[in-house]
């Protein structure tokens, strides 16, 4: 069992960056591939992107790559997302899971979200 909390999220303008954080808590982290979603109001969660157990790859959708980064520091049991250039449409409540497989396994432990919202 792991535990997730996502933090970070909030109000951003259009074309800003912002930085969510996944702390994770419990079995260790290193061992679980983990990864980002988001759903927007009205919308079905989407992936965002994954990374592996070492850290040493990355997998996008292709509506965020090269904007988004995910990183991981196993030593801090913490996920992260760096958010650049972001759009309107980016608007949604982030949410961080472990995967049983890289890069897109099914979803096993989900954190409570954070909201991140956009402003045109």
């Amino acid at each position: 069992q792991v535990h997730l909390v996502e933090s970070g999220g909030g109000l951003v303008q259009a074309g800003g960056s912002l930085r969510l954080s996944c702390a994770s808590s419990g079995r260790t982290s290193s061992y679980y591939v983990m990864a980002w979603f988001r759903q927007a109001p009205g919308k079905e969660r989407e992936f965002v992107g994954s990374i592996n157990r070492l850290g040493s790859s990355t997998y996008y959708a292709d509506s965020v790559k090269g904007r988004f980064a995910i990183s991981r520091d196993n030593a801090k049991t913490t996920l992260y997302l760096q958010m650049n250039s972001l759009l309107s449409e980016d608007t949604a409540v982030y949410y961080c899971a472990t995967l049983r497989e890289y890069p897109r396994g099914a979803p096993q432990y989900w954190g409570h979200g954070t909201q991140v919202t956009v402003s045109s």
